[in-house]
């Protein structure tokens, strides 16, 4: 069983930086795969980017990509997500993601343990 606290979130103005940063619990973090994703109030969860249980290997959306950058310390069982060049559509709630697999994934249905979400807004 793996748990996830996601932290980082907050108010920040169009063009700046957060990072946020998820903490996972249990022996099994370095054999994970973990990916962020967001969600808007009534839309789907969408796929932000994804890592590699070795963090040799990441993927990003392309409405992140050159923006945003996932990293992972295994020795701190964390993953990061470093967001700059922020733009108000980037306001989700932002949550991160545990894979029972050491394989990155960009699809949702792949991901077996989830964090409760941390609020993201971006003003304009």
């Amino acid at each position: 069983q793996v748990q996830l606290v996601e932290s980082g979130g907050g108010l920040v103005q169009a063009g700046g930086s957060l990072t946020l940063s998820c903490a996972a619990s249990g022996r099994t973090f370095s054999t994970n795969a973990m990916a962020w994703f967001r969600q808007a109030p009534g839309k789907e969860r969408e796929f932000v980017a994804g890592i590699s249980s070795s963090g040799g290997l990441t993927t990003y959306a392309d409405s992140v990509k050159g923006r945003f950058t996932i990293s992972r310390d295994n020795a701190k069982n964390t993953v990061y997500l470093q967001m700059n060049s922020l733009k108000p559509e980037d306001t989700r709630v932002y949550y991160c993601a545990a894979r029972a697999s050491p394989y990155l994934s960009s699809l949702r249905g792949n991901y077996n343990y989830w964090g409760q979400g941390t609020q993201v807004t971006v003003s304009s």
